[in-house]
């Protein structure tokens, strides 16, 4: 599936893309197209147990802020852009 259309299927269920695709961002704010919210996870040399625990702990804090935003997570912070 295509990231286009990862976010067309994310619009239409309302729902948060959750990626370490940096080409989301690209999407959302050059292209323009609609989204509902998207979190890069900045976390390449992570393993994967390790970033289940990162979205876990930023989804409990965070998860009522990240609708309907771009939110990047790099070196253990959290960047919201509206």
């Amino acid at each position: 599936m295509s990231d286009k259309e990862i976010l067309k299927v994310a619009v239409s269920e309302k729902r948060l893309v959750i990626t370490m695709g940096k080409d989301f961002g690209e999407l959302i704010y050059n292209s323009g197209l609609p989204h509902k919210g998207a979190l890069l996870l900045r976390l390449e040399d992570a393993a994967s147990d390790k970033k289940i625990e990162i979205v876990s702990k930023i989804m409990e804090k965070y998860s009522d802020r990240l609708m309907g935003v771009f939110a990047v997570f790099k070196n253990g912070e959290l960047r919201i852009r509206r």
